[in-house]
């Protein structure tokens, strides 16, 4: 019977909230939000833009690289200032966005999808993994032929 056993209901429904940042350990978290209902319109030149922006005006967190597809971003970020939880930070870009880009139309999913990167090696996998997204999805023949993806600022490890 459903219910019985001790362990029946382990397992997360939704993302943990929340970054741990231990001192004096670097910290680079691997996040991924979704367009609304997987709506199409990230792959645009002037989303791009905007995106950049939003993100050189949100110094909270620093963005290191980063991939759009059609329905959902990924990036990499690390704390700057340790005031702002990535959820505040994320909900301020992502206003930012909005004033700039204008359309009602593109608009987030709520609840984006983090991951704190445990080692150096991890952020250079998840980065090729990545940048391979647009290349499975049958968009170009090579990442680099890709131009929706950059990188803002030099996360260290």
């Amino acid at each position: 019977m459903a219910g019985d056993a001790p362990f029946d209901d382990i397992g997360r429904q939704h993302p943990a909230r929340g970054v741990h940042i231990y001192s004096g350990q670097p910290t680079i978290v691997f996040l991924t939000v979704c367009a609304e209902d997987r709506k199409p319109w990230l792959a645009d030149p002037a989303v791009h833009e905007h995106l950049r922006a939003a993100w050189q005006s949100a110094q909270a967190w620093l963005v290191g690289y980063y991939l759009l597809m059609p329905d959902h971003l990924h990036l990499f970020c690390a704390p700057h200032d340790l005031n702002f939880t990535l959820e505040k930070w994320a909900t301020f870009w992502e206003r930012q966005f909005r004033r700039l880009h204008k359309d009602m139309n593109c608009r987030w999913q709520s609840s984006p999808f983090h991951h704190r990167l445990r080692r150096e090696e991890s952020y250079a996998e998840k980065w090729n993994y990545v940048r391979d997204n647009p290349l499975r999805k049958g968009l170009v023949k090579s990442p680099d032929e890709w131009p929706y993806q950059g990188m803002m600022n030099t996360l260290r490890w």
